[in-house]
């Protein structure tokens, strides 16, 4: 028979596996009430051994060590299979009940076969974990990172008071130190040079926390951002009250040395109230703060309050040169004897009398208590244009030290008419970007990076004078009515409603918008995080110029009213997080409709009809919308002209197909979620004229491929393209791949040149990021993949063994986390990989055995990167996480590290 090979099996062998066989399936029914008396004999066995050991770890943590990840783990499993446990003793009896014959048949047959064999495993699983023996639970807890602030580029003048507030700090005797001078003297800039002096110097402090208190006291913001930092956040503590959380801190601190930073309050701060132990010798606990008011420094206890005073003569004069540079100074012989005299002015009546540019100001500044208003004011009348001007007043309409995204942001000054988009979206974004540089440039706006995401802060002086600006220096006040944050449980009393232009009401307490109010000059209302219930349809009836308007985060608002149509000059609407069920038809009058925001609104069922009346739809965001994208939704889409922003979740099939099959509906598309698909035949193949593609999320798949494709527009169908040779997705910055089966390689990304972070979890079969013989012609074209990379991490990857084949330069890594990888021994790093210095990249590892295990490229490599590899006691937290759209099971996976 040549190579062939014959193999024999008798007869009596194969009747023995069968009967084998049989016994096991029989013994799910037949042995049902034994394996039942069994299983709960052996969970209560394992609930005791965790309690027992649960005890035993709480003791450890109140002496201040910290419990083993795996033994967490084990915590958690025992916790699921307690819960699958008890799901299966609610039905035991009924399914007693079903078995006849001595147990050997049953009334209905599969159903006890399916009940038995789940008993049969869950045993199983039970007796495993009862087994399990620990040798360690707990070990010395690691020290917290401190967070480091961002500080201004420039500054002047600190350096003295600097040492002289740290060296006070640190004094023995002190416990709470308050900082007090005039807005914008510098206090915050101070209180962040020390905490960031803690990055360097511990001295011992187990916790460095910051919180930004404002003027509206707020406990529950000031406790949950004390939690977050401390490890305390998650689901049991979102259940808590006020004095429950205030209990929970303060167990969790009293063992414990912190510092806590508590910058700009207004009033006293209650330490009890928020649950921090009171700061003294014994504890040798610290906190500091900043205040305007000294007031304020003898209500919290401070016996020798620090004041943060004004710039000496030289020192304001040396910030001013800086400021202006030194090409202005020299541009005329004059202009450095007036700019000393504008720099050592320090009152309004110097300032208005001294120097001739500021003498128009005199009775605008009248009565004015801070004294910087001056030098804010000619700041702002030196912005180049009316639209920097209005874009600058606008971001006063948010919150005291909010943070404000910039895209957001950028939308709103687009749909109120302050940047023209009649020439595209992304044209006016790209304007947008560029008056938000100029505002940062003259020091008007702060940018801030949070969780990822990119935003920009006002600082409350420079607020305060865009509120005073904003409603004609004093004069019409009503004109721009701003209640954020101020608890407002009602609309606020106004005089006159038909001189109101914009109004902001973003978080409060008003659960009933009912009277119709006469705004006729209305354009801007901003309604999120307002907590409301109910708005009626008279509501919106006198509002004909109404532009924006607002309504996310009220995740008590189940209905909107018929009488939303009235709004005829509407153009954005954001309903994103709200609990909407239904979109009113009348919503199909809403012919200006420019921008529609539909994020997260789970309850949402059904959209049909609706989209294809809103022909001027520019930008569409559905990203977790309840409602599933069927054809019928998809052929709608279509319909839409003008879209040119679509953010997309998509969860069945024939919508799958049907999308990528249209070149109008990707062409649009920034941000592509697919989940919950069974995909092992087809794989998925993206057009390459998804060039506006920012964001690409697959989760739950069982998927066998990603690939590049071309639509064909005679058939419409998208067909794979083989052995690439340019790059394509020049805009993808963000690849989430989540708890995706079969798929074993992701060599699309080698021609996404702009990748900046990338985040692959679970995926059981995946082997390669980027496949070797996958490549074909890009390797030969000079494609050098990752150039733009960030954020790596790499989790739950079993078979994972390569991300690339060779040592990458990485530009631009900062970071890559590693965390059950055992098959992935050698990263592609040389000693010339990322940037040298401080900025190198980090390599964040879970398993000890791992880092032994690695194998580098050379001796120079190892020496410089072992240095730079930080172990992680479990998985990485939230609040060391980058912010992903992708909705994710288990909450370490839910983002991904923050900057």
């Amino acid at each position: 028979m040549g190579n062939c090979v014959s193999v024999s099996i008798s007869p009596d062998q194969s009747m023995k596996k069968v009967c084998q066989w049989l016994d096991i399936k029989i013994g799910y029914v037949h042995n049902l009430g034994k394996n039942l008396r069994a299983l709960e004999t052996t969970m209560e066995e394992l609930k005791a051994k965790r309690d027992d050991l649960l005890r035993r770890v709480i003791r450890e943590e109140d002496r201040g060590l910290q419990r083993l990840s795996e033994f967490q783990v084990w915590l958690t499993r025992v916790e699921t299979f307690e819960n699958m446990v008890n799901d299966l003793f609610c039905v035991r009896d009924a399914q007693l009940q079903r078995l006849c014959l001595f147990g050997f048949c049953s009334k209905s047959l599969i159903l006890s076969y399916r009940y038995g064999k789940s008993v049969c495993l869950t045993l199983r699983e039970v007796v495993k974990l009862k087994s399990r023996v620990f040798e360690l639970i707990v070990e010395q807890a690691q020290i917290s990172e401190v967070e480091e602030r961002q500080l201004q580029s420039t500054i002047v003048g600190h350096k003295e008071i600097l040492e002289n507030t740290w060296n006070h700090l640190m004094e023995d005797g002190v416990g709470i130190m308050g900082l007090y001078g005039m807005g914008g003297v510098g206090k915050t800039t101070l209180l962040t040079q020390l905490n960031n002096k803690f990055n360097n110097l511990r001295c011992g402090f187990d916790f460095v926390i910051w919180v930004v208190v404002s003027k509206e006291l707020q406990v529950e913001k000031i406790q949950s951002e004390i939690a977050q930092k401390v490890g305390l956040g998650g689901d049991e503590w979102k259940q808590k009250e006020k004095n429950q959380k205030a209990d929970f801190i303060y167990n969790f601190l009293r063992k414990k040395r912190f510092m806590l930073f508590l910058d700009d309050i207004w009033e006293k701060v209650d330490l009890v109230d928020i649950g921090i132990p009171f700061p003294s010798t014994q504890n040798r606990c610290k906190v500091a703060f900043t205040t305007r008011s000294k007031a304020i420094c003898a209500h919290m206890g401070v016996e020798e309050p620090m004041e943060v005073k004004c710039l000496s003569e030289n020192d304001a004069f040396d910030l001013f040169q800086k400021k202006v540079g030194q090409i202005t100074l020299r541009s005329d012989p004059g202009i450095p004897e007036l700019a000393r005299k504008v720099a050592k002015k320090i009152t309004i009546q110097e300032w208005c009398h001294s120097i001739d540019v500021l003498n128009s100001y005199a009775m605008e500044f009248s009565g004015m208590k801070d004294k910087v208003l001056p030098l804010l004011k000619y700041s702002y009348d030196n912005l180049n244009g009316e639209d920097v001007k209005s874009c600058l007043l606008y971001c006063a309409l948010f919150p005291e030290d909010d943070k404000i995204p910039k895209e957001k942001l950028i939308n709103l000054w687009i749909c109120e008419g302050i940047i023209d988009g009649s020439e595209g979206i992304e044209r006016a974004e790209n304007k947008g970007y560029e008056i938000i540089g100029s505002l940062v440039r003259a020091s008007l706006l702060m940018e801030v990076k949070w969780y990822g995401t990119h935003n920009i802060c006002m600082h409350d002086v420079v607020r305060e004078m865009a509120l005073w600006i904003a409603s004609g220096l004093g004069t019409q006040k009503e004109t721009f009515i701003v209640r954020a944050s101020v608890g407002l449980d009602e609309m606020p009393k106004v005089e006159n409603w038909k001189v109101v232009r914009r109004m902001s009401l973003i978080k409060n307490k008003i659960h009933h918008l009912s009277s119709s109010l006469e705004c006729l000059e209305l354009t801007t209302l901003l309604l999120q995080k307002a907590n409301l219930a109910y708005i009626s349809s008279e509501f919106f009836k006198s509002m004909p110029r109404l532009a924006v308007l607002d309504l996310s985060y009220n995740g008590n608002l189940f209905e909107l009213p018929d009488g939303i149509s009235q709004l005829v000059s509407l153009q954005y609407l954001n309903l994103s997080y709200t609990s909407i069920r239904h979109l009113p038809r009348s919503m199909q009058k809403l012919k200006n409709l420019i921008h529609l925001d539909l994020e997260e609104t789970d309850n949402l069922s059904n959209i049909d009809g609706i989209l294809s009346s809103l022909h001027s739809l520019k930008i569409l965001n559905l990203s977790r919308a309840g409602f599933s994208l069927d054809c019928n939704i998809l052929e709608e889409l279509q319909t839409l002209e003008h879209l040119e922003v679509l953010t997309i979740e998509i969860d069945l099939s024939p919508g799958l197909a049907q999308f990528l099959n249209s070149h109008s509906l990707t062409c649009a598309t920034r941000s592509l979620t697919v989940r919950g698909m069974h995909l092992e035949s087809s794989g998925i193949s993206l057009p390459v004229t998804m060039e506006n593609l920012r964001e690409f999320n697959i989760a739950w798949c069982s998927i066998s491929e990603i690939k590049m494709g071309t639509i064909c527009m005679e058939s419409k169908t998208v067909t794979p393209l083989h052995n690439p040779r340019t790059t394509c997705f020049s805009s993808l910055s963000k690849v989430i791949i989540l708890d995706c089966k079969c798929l074993k390689e992701l060599t699309l990304l080698m021609f996404a040149p702009n990748l900046r972070i990338l985040n692959v979890q679970s995926a059981n079969q995946l082997e390669d990021i980027v496949n070797k013989e996958k490549v074909g012609q890009g390797e030969k074209s000079g494609i050098v993949p990752f150039q733009r990379l960030e954020f790596l991490t790499l989790g739950d990857l079993p078979k994972l063994k390569n991300i690339y084949w060779r040592p990458l330069p990485f530009p631009y890594l900062k970071r890559i986390d590693v965390i059950i990888c055992p098959n992935l021994k050698r990263l592609p790093l040389d000693s010339q990989s990322g940037q040298h210095g401080k900025d190198g990249i980090i390599i964040r590892y879970t398993v000890k055995e791992w880092l032994e295990s690695m194998e580098w490229e050379d001796e120079a490599t190892k020496t410089r990167f072992l240095r730079l590899c930080l172990h992680l006691q479990g998985t990485p937290s939230p609040d060391q996480q980058q912010s992903s759209s992708v909705p994710t099971k288990p909450d370490w996976i839910e983002t991904q590290a923050q900057n």
